[in-house]
């Protein structure tokens, strides 16, 4: 059985690398070692930052329908129960749209989830 030179194959995995390190400084974006090291911290740090930006935003829009809230003279907290006992399921997401675009719906969502409170 004949050898099998693995240079093709190696040469393909460094142009792979070098491809993803474009951009990089220095030794970083030019020998495959160094390269291949930034490339794979830099995989990585975009795996987490995917799962971050999710709790980024819902942190964000939390903010925003706590200070919508709070001009109401409502606690966020209170608001999300009243919502839950009005048996109002709009997520966060819209919430905070609603309390940017719409201040005068979101202050009838506030007396809706106040009239469930008490």
């Amino acid at each position: 059985m004949a050898r099998v030179k693995k240079g093709m194959n190696a040469h393909k995995r460094h142009k792979k690398v070098l491809k993803l390190a474009k951009g990089y400084r220095g030794s970083r974006s030019k020998l495959y070692k160094t390269s291949n090291q930034f490339v794979m911290k830099a995989l990585k740090n975009a795996y987490i930052g995917r799962k971050q930006k999710k709790r980024d935003f819902r942190k964000l829009w939390i903010q925003r329908i706590n200070a919508a809230c709070r001009m109401n003279d409502m606690s966020y907290s209170k608001f999300m129960n009243g919502l839950k006992k009005a048996n109002i399921d709009v997520n966060r997401k819209m919430l905070s749209e609603i309390a940017i675009a719409d201040p005068e719906a979101f202050a009838k969502l506030v007396e809706v989830a106040k009239s469930n409170l008490a």
